[in-house]
């Protein structure tokens, strides 16, 4: 039976396998908003877009920061390709305190040789370390 319940998750950055197991549920943003994915799922691929990754395994509840990639969506699996992801005990919270004061203010300022798409994903990973703390 708990075979019928969970399923295989796969998450890959350029530096490593970050994770893999199986998993209830898993949690995470995408492109156009929040999904959470059970076994069983249709098949999809998304956008990721930086935030808090949550995944509820038989033992309990794991969250991570996970920043920009794309994810792979089938009824038994995911595969998760993005550009970073951090386990909680990874991220320095002063360090994504600075980042994320650093690209408000960007946004802020709204200069011109300001790039604010960048500026905006830069806050958005900074909120999603900060969040991955909570």
């Amino acid at each position: 039976m708990a075979e019928e319940k969970t399923f295989l998750i796969k998450i890959i950055t350029p530096e490593r396998v970050f994770y893999e197991g199986t998993a209830i549920m898993a949690e995470f943003n995408t492109s156009e908003g929040e999904i959470g994915v059970y076994a069983g799922h249709i098949p999809l691929t998304v956008i990721l877009k930086p935030g808090v990754l949550t995944l509820t395994e038989e033992s309990g509840k794991k969250k991570a920061a996970l920043h920009t990639g794309f994810a792979e969506i089938l009824p038994d699996q995911i595969s998760i390709l993005a550009e970073a992801a951090e386990w909680p005990g990874e991220i320095d919270i002063k360090r994504a305190e600075a980042a994320q004061k650093r690209a408000e203010e960007r946004l802020q300022a709204h200069s011109p040789d300001t790039d604010m798409a960048r500026a905006e994903t830069a806050l958005l990973r900074a909120v999603a370390r900060i969040e991955a703390l909570r």
